[in-house]
């Protein structure tokens, strides 16, 4: 059995989920809200430094962090995971891409529009991470063009990683009626076995969200 420390709301929480739920394999969900500064406690920090969820406890007390790390250690030896060395490498191509491109454009946007006041000056920077976010969902549409995934020839882990907060840009501000491609793609990755939802935002957030900007 393992422990996952995470926020039900976080794409790259709710990554791990989405695999582990696929997988079939048993875990213990923690939930830690870091928008409250619960990853920010000494009990917290004590086992990531970094103070970030989502986190992964083994029994032994090992510890496994960053998200996509997470999905590789569980993903190995299954067929999430490409066995060949080239289309391995590329499904972590993607994934680097995730965290690198993507990641920090859609899913900053989401946060600051739920998750920060309504006067936050963070506010002011939602046009250039809409910008930045756009040219990622446009290599994303034009790989899927040509392919039907980011793992390899079969869905993985790769798509799960860009599934996370791909599905949810809306929230921060993001209209993907401009990809088709990845509209498609999206509704492939939902019909995949034991798909399971990320959870629906509060009303807190969901009110934010209604907010013009």
């Amino acid at each position: 059995m393992i422990t996952v420390y995470g926020m039900a709301m976080s794409g790259n929480c709710y990554k791990l989920r989405l695999l582990l739920e696929q997988l079939g394999r048993d875990y213990r969900w923690v939930e830690v809200d870091s928008a409250r500064g619960e990853t920010r406690t000494a009990e917290f920090l004590a086992k990531n430094p970094n103070g970030k969820v989502p986190l992964v406890e083994l029994e032994d007390g090992r510890v496994l962090v960053e998200s996509n790390a997470i999905l590789c250690w569980l993903a190995e030896g299954t067929g999430y995971l490409p066995s060949d060395a080239w289309q391995k490498a590329q499904a972590l191509s993607w994934m680097f891409f995730e965290q690198y491109s993507h990641e920090p454009y859609i899913a900053v946007a989401r946060f600051i529009r739920g998750w920060t006041p309504a006067d936050s000056p963070r506010r002011a920077d939602l046009p250039r991470l809409r910008e930045r976010g756009h040219q990622a969902l446009a290599v994303m549409e034009r790989h899927l063009g040509e392919s039907g995934w980011f793992s390899g020839p079969a869905y993985g882990i790769a798509d799960v990683a860009l599934f996370a907060y791909t599905h949810c840009a809306a929230d921060g501000g993001f209209d993907l009626a401009a990809y088709p491609h990845i509209d498609a793609w999206l509704a492939r990755v939902r019909g995949t076995p034991g798909f399971v939802p990320m959870p629906d935002l509060d009303d807190e957030a969901k009110a934010r969200l209604a907010l013009v900007d």
